[in-house]
Parts: C-alpha cells; sequence; structure tokens
C-alpha cells in the first residue's frame, strides 16, 4: 500500500512539474510578437507541421519569405545611374 502511494505521489509530482513547463512555454509564446511567431515557417520540423495544421500561417510565412528574397528592379536602359554629389554617384535602390 505505501509502495503504491509513494508510486502515485510521485507521478503526481512529475505531472504538475511537465504541466508547469508546459504552461510557462505557452505564456512565453503567446507573449510574442506575430513577427516572431511564424519566423520559421517556411521549413524545418516546425514548418511541416504549420503546413498540416495552420496552412494560412505557412503561406504567409512563404509569401514573407519570397518577397523579402525578391531583387531590386532594374533600372530602365534612359535612366540616369542615380544621382551625382560632386565627384561621387550615388545610385538609389
Amino acid at each position: 500500500m505505501a509502495d503504491a502511494l509513494g508510486m502515485l505521489l510521485t507521478i503526481a509530482i512529475l505531472l504538475v512539474v511537465v504541466i508547469a513547463i508546459v504552461v510557462v512555454i505557452v505564456a512565453v509564446y503567446a507573449k510574442a510578437p506575430l513577427e516572431m511567431k511564424y519566423e520559421s515557417a517556411g521549413g524545418g520540423l516546425g514548418g511541416s507541421f504549420d503546413a498540416i495544421w495552420m496552412p494560412s500561417a505557412h503561406e504567409a510565412g512563404m509569401e514573407r519569405d519570397r518577397q523579402t528574397k525578391r531583387t531590386a528592379p532594374a533600372p530602365a536602359p534612359g535612366d540616369p545611374p542615380g544621382r551625382i554629389d560632386g565627384e561621387r554617384i550615388i545610385i538609389d535602390i
């Protein structure tokens, strides 16, 4: 009887510790800015879970990655290279 009670008490203590850790992780994640929450939506293990359970977050992350990797538009053939400041040419991007 005492062994069973000790085992149940040990399991209860471990369960309380695990629940406390999960609550702290969820609380920290909930306070993070939206940009930080879905920062890794494009790859890794978290990205595959986002693709399955949160497809809108996954698609938003992929679109954000596409837009940040986009190159600057090329200047038109007749445009000057930029503004001239003394002997320096400053190219505006």
